[in-house]
């Protein structure tokens, strides 16, 4: 089999601008109506599908989609809502703890620091980094399950954990395509280089990708 190697720098440009074209305007595929009801949804997507967070907070942001409706729901009474989504205990717990935050340190307002989001109950580093990006514009880098599985597999990471995909990703990809990555990314995880049975054939960056080239390699 052949040696693994990293993407050139070229080559890097070459997959995101594949990505671009493909898609130009890629979005969350979380639906929330305002910032605060967005910080909930990639709260209560850990470990759980969008479809399934869709599912359940439709119907828990028409009755709660402020801190302050949030709180008044309660616990228990958020549990009611969100009771298809895994954890979802744990969850509750989570964002009513942290809808009494944004009241009591931020005004209501969802902060704009990764500091100031890792504060809050229940926002880790990628919870954070995808609030940075998605509502701040800011070209954070949010490493789910996707993107720490595939970015080796293409050759754009060598890391094992999410901070070092992280890194290295932030090291390798262009400044003009970081708006919208870390989405090119989790789509192509999702839909196209899945886990099971990944759809090579389907792949706009076959020619490109590692892992594509060591299977080739040890087939001839």
């Amino acid at each position: 089999m052949a040696e693994f190697s990293f993407l050139s720098p070229a080559e890097v440009e070459e997959v995101f601008a594949r990505f671009k074209r493909a898609n130009p305007s890629p979005k969350s595929e979380l639906t929330a109506p305002n910032p605060f009801t967005f910080l909930v949804s990639v709260v209560l997507s850990a470990q759980a599908t969008d479809v399934s967070v869709n599912k359940a907070t439709g119907p828990l942001f028409k009755a709660a989609d402020t801190p302050q409706k949030m709180l008044a729901l309660g616990e228990e009474g958020l549990t009611a809502y969100i009771k298809s989504i895994g954890l979802y205990r744990a969850k509750a717990k989570n964002v009513a703890a942290l809808s009494a935050k944004l009241i009591a340190d931020f005004g209501g307002k969802v902060p704009g620091t990764l500091e100031e989001l890792e504060s809050l109950p229940g926002v880790g580093r990628k919870t954070a980094n995808v609030v940075l990006n998605v509502l701040f514009g800011k070209k954070t880098m949010p490493v789910d399950t996707h993107i720490l599985r595939i970015s080796p597999r293409i050759g754009l990471s060598s890391g094992k954990t999410p901070l070092a995909v992280e890194k290295d990703l932030l090291e390798r990809i262009p400044e003009s395509y970081m708006d919208n990555a870390h989405h090119w990314l989790i789509l192509h995880g999702r839909y196209v280089c899945t886990a099971r049975n990944p759809r090579c054939a389907d792949c706009p960056i076959r020619d490109l990708c590692r892992r594509n080239a060591m299977k080739e390699a040890a087939d001839d």
